[in-house]
């Protein structure tokens, strides 16, 4: 047999697990054995190898090296991305779509594959779901850049666990400069380290309302507004360095202005939570199973939020926890998420997380219906990924309430403050049983005697502002700067 190629198994695609389920069939059907005798042989119940040959259950190393050497075929002939035959590879198609947010969206149920359905019929069904996709992606139009950008980067992040080493050296070296040795970082230090770059701070009454800051290279001069209402003072003016810092020019486009948010805030949130203390802090919390978001929130003074992103650029990379991240309005819809942990968010047909319901049964809904919102709330939900445990807190923004969540899969809640609660609840979402359709009493009471008049988003149908793809009014920009800065050449 030959030996465990490394780069193969980094592979996702030599690891699918439909496609090598698919291939254990074939193979073991090839050598006549019975389904019985292969889980004898595996030391596993049949029901359970069944499963792996259907796809629905991902295989570890040891698993296929033994699935392997039962077989008698190399590890590469097991782990080749080539389907066994054309009809595996029809059935293996129509099995993704029917995983896939087309057929949910639609509330379709999987086509299941039996050997009276043929292939002409499988790939009709194919073609059929083929031009439902490219209708969504067509009707979708600008949007849907947009949210294709967002979910590739989401994807980069999840395959980092949400760590940029380089981002995180950026930050030591610019925190070594103005002589910070750790712990929490004061306003008078995230005021040196502006010197430090060269600008000084000016705050305002009239920053145009498109922008948090402004900031004008020529004149060393960073504006800030007097008044910051429910945002922390240091990371708008630390946002606004990390910007400069890194070099960020007027994006081009969806992808690229995502990114400079994203590296702008990790690199924001890496000097207000310097990753060698916040390591320190968060490995003892863990050896003591003490792990909480308030705490690292305290210790180094800042936001829920920021504790609660800051917290998911740290867990698996340095404490190997898996971990979700959600802010969901108090309406249910997702504003900013991130996963790593399996756990399933609500998708529309193309996949797109923003903007989504989250089930009503989730910690990030039911925080919303408890009255004191100074205690940590902690829950686990029965999903259909599995248990998850969560803990929440409500933040109340000019844009109103948000709820900010962290999660972990029930194996790692062990190390979590909060592990004891009682509360637990089941989510079958995306079944629109679960709380997307009302009782069926409600229904039959009120279907035809109701009509709601809906509120319209009002972004739904504008498309991003010309001119710009940050939307910001670039001419009240520089008539700001022609104002204060006296007329300077």
């Amino acid at each position: 047999m030959a030996p465990l190629d490394a780069a193969a198994l980094d592979d996702e695609d030599m690891l699918d697990p439909l496609t090598i389920g698919r291939r254990i069939r074939q193979l073991r059907s090839d050598r006549g054995m019975t389904l019985e005798v292969l889980a004898q042989a595996i030391g596993r119940a049949p029901s359970q190898v069944s499963v792996i040959e259907n796809g629905k259950r991902e295989l570890k190393v040891g698993e296929l090296q033994r699935f392997a050497r039962i077989l008698d075929v190399s590890l590469d002939e097991l782990l080749s991305p080539e389907p066994p035959s054309s009809r595996d590879a029809l059935e293996i198609a129509l099995e993704r779509a029917g995983r896939g947010p087309i057929f949910s969206s639609l509330e379709l149920p999987p086509v299941p594959v039996r050997k009276g359905l043929s292939d002409e019929a499988i790939a009709t069904i194919l073609r059929l779901h083929d031009e439902l996709e490219r209708l969504h992606r067509q009707r979708a139009a600008t949007p849907e850049e947009a949210r294709r950008a967002n979910a590739e980067l989401r994807a980069e992040q999840r395959r980092r666990g949400n760590h940029f080493p380089e981002l995180e050296r950026t930050a030591r070296e610019l925190l070594t400069a103005v002589g910070h040795t750790g712990g929490p970082l004061s306003q008078r230090v995230a005021s040196e380290l502006a010197a430090h770059l060269g600008f000084s701070l000016h705050y305002v009454p009239d920053l145009p309302a498109s922008t948090r800051s402004v900031t004008d290279k020529e004149n060393g001069r960073i504006y800030l507004p007097v008044r910051h209402g429910d945002t922390d003072p240091r990371s708008t003016l630390l946002q606004a360095l990390a910007a400069h810092v890194l070099d960020k020019k007027e994006p081009h486009d969806y992808a690229e202005l995502l990114r400079q948010r994203v590296e702008t805030n990790y690199l924001a949130g890496a000097l207000l939570i310097p990753e060698e203390s916040a390591v320190t802090f968060l490995t003892a919390a863990k050896q003591a199973r003490e792990l909480s978001i308030e705490d690292l929130r305290d210790a180094f003074a800042v936001s829920y939020e920021t504790a609660a992103h800051r917290f998911t650029n740290l867990a698996t990379e340095h404490l190997g926890l898996p971990v979700h991240f959600l802010k969901v309005h108090s309406s249910g819809t997702i504003s900013k998420a991130y996963e790593n942990d399996g756990a399933a968010f609500p998708t529309d047909a193309l996949g797109a997380i923003d903007g989504q319901i989250v089930c009503r049964w989730w910690s990030a809904r039911q925080v919303f219906e408890v009255a004191d919102r100074l205690s940590p709330f902690h829950q686990y939900t029965d999903k259909p990924a599995g248990t998850y445990w969560c803990s929440s807190s409500i933040q109340s923004t000019a844009a109103g309430d948000f709820s900010v969540s962290v999660g972990t899969p029930f194996a790692h809640v062990k190390w979590f403050r909060g592990r004891d609660t009682q509360r637990r609840l089941r989510s079958t979402c995306p079944d629109p049983s679960c709380c997307r359709r009302p009782p069926a009493e409600l229904s039959q009471r009120w279907a035809e005697k109701a009509w709601p008049s809906a509120r319209l988003n009002a972004s739904l149908l504008a498309a991003m502002p010309t001119g710009t793809f940050t939307g910001v009014d670039t001419t009240a920009v520089y008539e700001f700067l022609e104002k204060h800065s006296g007329g300077r050449a």
